[in-house]
This record gives C-alpha cells, sequence and structure tokens, in this order.
C-alpha cells in the first residue's frame, strides 16, 4: 500500500520524524513497494510491505540519526 502523501504514513512514522525525513521515507517505501512485489526478490524473506518498512528505515537513516533527545536530527 504506497502512499500518496505524508499523513497517510504510519503513526510511528509522522510521530517520530521530521517532515524531510517523512518524505525520505515516503519515497523510499514506495519505490521498494514496487521493487519488492515479487517474493524471490526479498533477500530477508517477508512481506512485501515489511520489506518496503525495512529499506524506508534504511533510507531515513542515512540522513538523520536518532539523537539522546529521542528525536530525529539531520546528519552533519
Amino acid at each position: 500500500m504506497p502512499y500518496s502523501k505524508r499523513e497517510d504514513l504510519p503513526p510511528n512514522v509522522k510521530n517520530v520524524l521530521p517532515d524531510h525525513a517523512q518524505d525520505i521515507y515516503k519515497e523510499a517505501f514506495n519505490h521498494a513497494y514496487d521493487e519488492y512485489k515479487d517474493p524471490k526478490d526479498r533477500t530477508q524473506g517477508g512481506t512485501r510491505e515489511e520489506a518496503a518498512h525495512r529499506v524506508a528505515w534504511s533510507a531515513v537513516k542515512q540522513k538523520y540519526s536518532k539523537g539522546t533527545d529521542d528525536k530525529w536530527h539531520p546528519k552533519d
């Protein structure tokens, strides 16, 4: 289930990530959701949606890190 706008993201994403990180998450999720529709392409197994969430979080973590204040901050 691809996300068409930021407001559609799950609460555990919307409530913790800054707007730009949410955009990264949404775009990465949507791309991965399309790319991993065939189960044989999912190296870690799981559902198509699980694979897309893993990819999306990985994309966010390339640009953001969680601080000691439990908030996500852009990497330097």
